[in-house]
C-alpha cells in the first residue's frame, strides 16, 4: 500500500504533457492481457472464501468499469449503458480532455473496482503499483499513466455507486434463515454442518433479467419415501453411481468441484481447503479462449463483462429456485433412509439442492460464449491446476457445460432432475441475454 501511494505521488508531481496518447499504440506482449488482472482478482476471492453468488456479483462489477472505458474509445462496441440497465448516466468519460492510455485505464479499473469492493481488496493495491511500474518501464509517460489511473478510478467509482443500489447492503438486515427438519427439506450436512449460503440472494437486483423468478425451472420431482416413487429412483441413481464411479467420472467430478471452502476432518482436526468458485472457473475459460482466439484487448474485456453479467444473473435465478423448493440433498436422504455410512464423492455444499447451480451457470455461460467467440472451438482448460486438478480438453463451450453439469451427479450432491432442470434453466437465461443485450447491440467487432 505504501509503495502504491509513493508511486502515485510521483506521477502526480510530474507535469502533464498534452498531446496524442497511445489510444491505439503498440500493445506490449503480455503486459496488457486482461486475464492477468483477472488472476489477481481470482486469488483475492479465493483468499476471502467468497460464496459462489457473491463471487459472480464481484466479477460482473469488476469488469463493468473497464468495459465502459474501452467502449468509450472503441465505437464498434456497444456503450456500457446498453448492456447494464441503470449504469452510466453520470459516467462522463467524454469530459476527460488530458491524454490517457485507455487500455491502461481499463486494466487499472478492473483492479481498482475489486480493491474497493472485496473484503480484503486492499491486497490488490500492491498489484496496482506493480502494474503501473511495469507500464512505466515499458515507456508509458508518467503524465499519461497518472491520467490513466484517474480515468480508471473514475470508472471504478461509478461502478461502486451502482453496486450500492442493488440491495446487497440490505442482506444482513433481512430475516435470518432457519432450516426446518420437515421431511424433504434441506438441512445442513456433514462434516462442518455449515449455515445456508445467501438465503436471501433473490433480493439482489439483476443486471439484465427482469427478476429473480423470471426463469424459474420446472417443478422438481416430489419428495417420497415410497420405493416405487420417481423420487426414490432419483435417490437410488445417485446412491448406485457413487458406489461404482469410473476413473473418468472421478476426474470429471474433481475437475468441476469448484468448492470455495471444503472441510476435511482427521480425528479431532478439521482442515479447510480453498478453491476457485464455479463463476471464477467460467471467467477463466472466457479469458483463456479469448486469448487463444487472439481477439485482442477490447473484445476480451467485452467477453469478460458479458460473462460476468451472465454469472451474476444466473446465480440470482438459481438461488431463487433453491430456496423456493428448499429440497433435501442426496446425502441427507440416503443417510436417513438407505445407508447411514454412505458419503458423496464431493462435499455437499451448504444450500438447498434444486436446481444445480453448476448446471445453470455453465449452460448460461456456454450460450453467451458460443455467441461471442464461436461454436466448436476446441480448447484446453487449465483453470484447476493451481487447485490440485489437471487439464481437460473440450471441443466446445456447450460440451464443457454438459460435463460440468453431470459432474455434480457423479459427485453425489445432485439428483439427475436437478441437473437436467438446471441445464434448461441456464440455456434459457443465456439465450435471453444474447437476445436482449448482445444481439441487438452487435456491431463490427474488429480484433483490436
Amino acid at each position: 500500500m505504501i509503495k502504491h501511494a509513493l508511486l502515485l505521488a510521483a506521477l502526480a508531481a510530474t507535469t502533464l504533457v498534452p498531446g496524442s496518447v497511445a489510444a491505439g499504440g503498440p500493445q506490449p506482449a503480455g503486459a496488457l492481457d486482461p486475464s492477468k488482472a483477472l488472476d489477481a482478482i481470482n486469488m483475492t476471492m479465493v483468499h476471502d472464501v467468497i460464496s459462489p453468488p457473491a463471487a459472480a456479483r464481484y466479477y460482473a462489477y469488476s469488469m463493468l468499469g473497464a468495459y465502459s472505458i474501452v467502449a468509450a474509445r472503441n465505437k464498434s462496441l456497444p456503450p456500457a449503458q446498453h448492456l447494464v440497465k441503470g449504469f452510466g448516466a453520470d459516467l462522463r468519460l467524454d469530459t476527460v480532455r488530458a491524454p490517457y492510455d485507455y487500455q491502461v485505464a481499463a486494466y487499472y479499473s478492473m483492479l481498482e473496482t475489486a480493491r474497493l469492493l472485496l473484503p480484503s481488496g486492499e491486497n490488490l493495491a500492491d498489484e496496482e503499483a506493480s502494474f503501473l511500474q511495469d507500464m512505466a518501464k515499458q515507456g508509458r509517460k508518467p503524465a499519461v499513466l497518472r491520467q490513466s489511473v484517474r480515468v480508471g478510478q473514475l470508472a471504478a467509482a461509478a461502478v461502486v455507486k451502482l453496486s450500492k443500489s442493488d440491495h446487497y447492503a440490505q442482506l444482513s438486515t433481512l430475516k435470518r434463515y432457519t432450516p426446518v427438519r420437515a421431511e424433504g427439506s434441506w438441512y445442513p450436512t456433514p462434516p462442518a454442518y455449515l449455515e445456508a449460503v445467501e438465503p436471501n440472494w433473490k433480493t439482489i437486483r439483476p443486471l439484465v433479467i427482469d427478476s429473480a423468478g423470471e426463469f424459474r425451472p420446472v417443478r422438481p420431482c416430489a419428495f417420497s419415501k415410497d420405493t416405487a416413487s420417481a423420487f426414490f429412483h432419483q435417490v437410488l441413481a445417485v446412491y448406485k453411481a457413487g458406489k461404482q464411479l469410473t476413473e473418468e467420472q472421478i476426474q470429471v467430478a474433481q475437475f468441476w468441484d469448484c468448492n470455495p471452502f471444503a472441510v476435511n476432518t482427521s480425528g479431532h482436526m478439521a482442515i479447510g481447503f480453498k478453491k476457485i468458485s464455479p463463476g471464477g472457473h467460467w471467467m477463466n475459460i472466457a479469458a483463456l479462449v479469448a486469448r487463444q482466439q487472439k481477439v485482442g484487448f477490447d473484445k476480451t474485456v467485452y467477453v469478460l463483462l458479458a460473462e460476468g453479467i451472465t454469472l451474476m444473473d444466473s446465480f440470482i435465478s438459481t438461488w431463487d429456485a433453491k430456496y423456493l423448493t428448499n429440497r433435501i440433498r442426496p446425502e441427507t436422504y440416503i443417510n436417513k433412509y438407505l445407508d447411514v455410512k454412505w458419503q458423496p464423492f464431493l462435499q455437499t455444499p451448504p444450500f438447498p439442492e434444486y436446481t444445480s447451480g453448476h448446471a445453470v451457470v455453465s449452460n448460461a455461460s456456454a450460450e453467451v460464449l458460443t455467441y461471442l467467440l464461436g461454436d466448436h472451438i476446441a480448447y484446453v482448460d487449465n483453470t484447476e491446476i493451481p487447485f490440485g486438478s489437471g487439464e481437460r480438453s473440450f471441443k466446445s463451450f456447450r460440451q464443457a457445460a454438459q460435463e460440468a453439469s453431470v459432474s455434480r451427479f457423479y459427485g453425489g450432491i445432485h439428483y439427475m432432475d436437478s441437473v437436467t432442470g438446471g441445464n434448461e434453466q441456464g440455456q434459457k437465461i443465456g439465450r435471453y441475454i444474447v437476445a436482449k443485450i448482445l444481439m441487438p447491440n452487435k456491431k463490427s467487432l474488429s480484433k483490436k
